[in-house]
């Protein structure tokens, strides 16, 4: 097998490249699809040259990358050019940083937390999501515990599931009574899920082969009791947006915490403990639940490499989680080096079932990586300059419209038993997005992003082939299917006229726009 890595003891599921080993052309761009926001010719020969275990080494040390807020910390909301303004800037940062920022792994690691452990900005505004956003960059490679406590001060966050208004009822607030929101997504969406697992992601059921419930409404009665009493640390007065600075602190002017005991999962907190005690206790409790390991373990795997994985595969990076006590790095690691991910780095060598769908996120970062972009389109307008910056509209990053996020991890493909929840993002408009290529086609869109798009247009002007063996190289790991060459090669021949760059483009949709694109495998 020519892609230069060895096997790992079959107990670990793992293949690792060995000091000094190279990894073939192929392997190297389907890593860097898993691992990356897509493929660059640059990226593909760094991993050829480190192997991918030391690729990821080298990511781990780097710095991390952040948005810099300041732009949005003072506008008003209610004016729409204001607010548009922010908007603009807060979208071209995600989205620049995804195609430009070096530590590309750790940017995808932050980018699939945020989508099951969510906040978004239908709720908090453009200046606490950007701090959330480097908040997340800041935890992606640390540890889940730690995680899952400073989620539970960020203000965003605490905004956004209305911890900050959990308060139990007291002499001085009558009308007062714990908000059980966040405390109930605590369990449900970041840690938990709602019914019990094995160590391999399957369903405990009773002797009636009804699925153990995780929890009881008691149980998050008695969490949100534990999480009362937090409020902002930061109460700028006007168009300050800075109340999403640091951390929450407890609220001591009258008694908003609850600080009887309470039993979660069957476990007591004692009585007397302040908001920091009671937090502290209550996310040990939820760690050590056996439910922890297969609920992440699914979740990462999903966002990296295939919707569908093993029981097997879950079960493995399982086991990573718990004997790294919840560490991303060795989790992010176990995920991408497992033998089921890198099965298919030989062509032909997978599973019908295996891969996932891309996204609209990672179709669009795709495409502008390919073409060497530095930025992504924006509209315009000779008059005006400028307008909103183009992306799919099915998938606002760090914006989806509930606490449920973008897909449930759960959806399935229709009429099929096989796990495929990207699917319900993939819809007529989204397809309709992709052929547009968001005004890819406009030459002066894609200049103005400083996308190579010349490069595709003396490929095209040399021959159908010569186009296609480009198209191949930075998009299909150059293995592009025979018929969709042929079917490149016979567009071309059927459409000869206008701008050789813009016919280049739109080819390059069309090809982009299969399934052969379309599916991560």
């Amino acid at each position: 097998m020519d892609d230069g890595v060895s096997s790992a003891p079959a107990s670990l599921g793992q293949v690792k490249s060995g000091p000094g080993a190279s990894v073939s052309h192929y392997a190297a761009a389907r890593f860097a699809e898993q691992a990356s926001f897509g493929a660059t010719p640059a990226l593909i020969a760094e991993i050829e040259a480190k192997g991918f275990a030391a690729w990821i080494d080298t990511q781990f040390a780097l710095p991390v990358s952040s948005l810099s807020a300041t732009p949005n910390k003072f506008y008003d909301g209610n004016d729409p050019d204001a607010a548009s303004t922010a908007y603009n800037y807060t979208y071209l940062g995600f989205y620049n940083a995804m195609l430009t920022a070096p530590d590309q792994l750790r940017r995808r690691t932050s980018w699939a937390l945020s989508q099951w452990v969510t906040v978004s900005g239908n709720k908090a505004d453009l200046y606490g999501i950007i701090l959330w956003v480097n908040f997340l960059q800041e935890h992606a490679f640390g540890n889940y515990k730690t995680l899952m406590r400073d989620i539970s001060t960020n203000p965003a966050m605490g905004e956004f599931l209305d911890n900050l208004y959990n308060r139990p009822t007291s002499n001085e607030c009558q009308a007062c009574a714990p908000n059980e929101n966040y405390a109930r997504e605590l369990m449900q969406l970041f840690t938990l899920g709602v019914v019990q697992l094995n160590n391999d992601g399957s369903i405990k059921r009773d002797a009636q082969g009804k699925p153990l419930e995780t929890y009881q409404q008691k149980d998050v009665e008695e969490l949100a009791r534990a999480l009362t009493g937090w409020t902002w640390s930061n109460t700028p007065l006007g168009l300050d947006h800075g109340r999403y600075e640091g951390k929450l602190i407890p609220d001591n002017w009258y008694p908003t915490h609850d600080h009887g005991s309470k039993t979660v999962l069957g476990t007591m907190i004692s009585a007397g403990g302040d908001q920091n005690a009671d937090l502290d206790a209550a996310v040990a409790i939820l760690m050590v639940h056996p439910n922890v390991a297969p609920f992440v373990s699914l979740r990462l795997i999903q966002h990296f490499v295939t919707s569908n994985p093993t029981p097997a595969y879950i079960a493995r990076v399982a086991t990573v989680f718990r004997s790294s006590s919840g560490d991303l790095k060795a989790l992010v690691k176990a995920v991408l080096l497992d033998s089921e991910a890198r099965q298919g780095d030989v062509l032909g060598v997978d599973r019908t079932s295996f891969g996932k769908m891309r996204e609209p996120v990672l179709w669009y970062t795709g495409l502008l990586r390919g073409l060497g972009c530095d930025s992504i389109m924006r509209s315009r307008d000779l008059t005006t300059g400028y307008n909103n910056p183009a992306f799919p509209a099915n998938q606002s990053p760090f914006n989806p419209s509930s606490v449920f996020s973008f897909y449930s991890p759960t959806d399935r493909a229709p009429g099929s038993n096989l796990l495929a929840p990207e699917q319900v993002l993939l819809n007529s408009a989204e397809l309709h997005g992709r052929l547009g290529g968001y005004g890819l086609a406009n030459n002066a869109i894609a200049v103005d992003a400083h996308c190579d798009v010349p490069a595709f247009g003396k490929a095209l002007a040399i021959s159908p082939k010569a186009f296609s063996d480009l198209v191949s190289e930075r998009y299909f790991r150059g293995a592009m299917p025979a018929v969709l060459r042929q079917n490149l090669a016979d567009l071309a021949a059927a459409d000869t006229n206008g701008d050789v760059q813009e016919r280049a483009m739109s080819f390059l949709l069309y090809a982009l726009a299969t399934p052969y694109y379309g599916v991560l495998r």
